[in-house]
This record gives C-alpha cells, sequence and structure tokens, in this order.
C-alpha cells in the first residue's frame, strides 16, 4: 500500500460561504468517485483558496460529507500577480494499491487552466 497525492481545483464565482462549500463539496465528490475513494482511505486533506475567498472554511465541505475523523487543514495560497482568482485546491493523501500514473487529478471550471494536461481525464464536470 502507497501514499498518493490526489490533486485537485476548481473555481467558484463569488466569496460566498454557499460557493466557497458547494465548489469544495462538487471538487471533493469528484476526486472521491474518479479514484475510487472511501473516506477511510484518506490519510489527511489540505484545502487551500486564493486570498480573495475567505467567507468560509472549504474544509466545512469535507465535514458536511462525513470526514468527521479525517485529519483536516486550510490554507491561503500565495497571492501571485495575475494568478488565478477565486480558486479552490485540495491535495488529498490517500492510502491505495494504485500507482502513481492510475491517480486522476481533478481540475474543474475555470481551474482547469492550472493543468490542461490533466483536464481531459476530468473533463465532464461541467
Amino acid at each position: 500500500m502507497w501514499c498518493r497525492g490526489i490533486r485537485g481545483a476548481t473555481t467558484v464565482t463569488a466569496n460566498t460561504r454557499e460557493d466557497i462549500l458547494g465548489g469544495t463539496q462538487e471538487l471533493l465528490q469528484q476526486m472521491i468517485r474518479l479514484n475510487g475513494v472511501s473516506k477511510d482511505d484518506v490519510a489527511c486533506a489540505f484545502l487551500t483558496t486564493t486570498v480573495d475567498l475567505n467567507a468560509e472554511f472549504p474544509a466545512v465541505a469535507a465535514r458536511k460529507i462525513g470526514w468527521t475523523d479525517t485529519a483536516l487543514l486550510c490554507g491561503h495560497e500565495m497571492n501571485v500577480s495575475g494568478s488565478l482568482q477565486r480558486c479552490i485546491r485540495i491535495l488529498l493523501l490517500v492510502n491505495t494499491e494504485k500507482q502513481a500514473k492510475d491517480i486522476v487529478h481533478v481540475y474543474m471550471k475555470g481551474a482547469k487552466v492550472l493543468r490542461p494536461d490533466l483536464s481531459e481525464k476530468s473533463a465532464n464536470d461541467d
């Protein structure tokens, strides 16, 4: 068994609690579904937002889907001039038998520009 990282990112339209929770939940569910992850497989999750999103902690969305015993950490991404705005990113560390090449990283909505090479695998998200 290996501990592997699964990356994901999405964008939301506004700095509201509803948008942050909805966007985070949608992204998490897609990451889980495409990688066949159960909550007991998850070692921890790092959830970040760009500095323009501060209406809610994205980890609240993970708690709402039942991740009550999972270690979660929220933070802000570096505020690099010209970078993508209103973006939520997630790094899941999961225990899995999958090879690194078999992990599906999920880039949704406006975040597809971050990794267009990986966005094809999760193209059915809109």
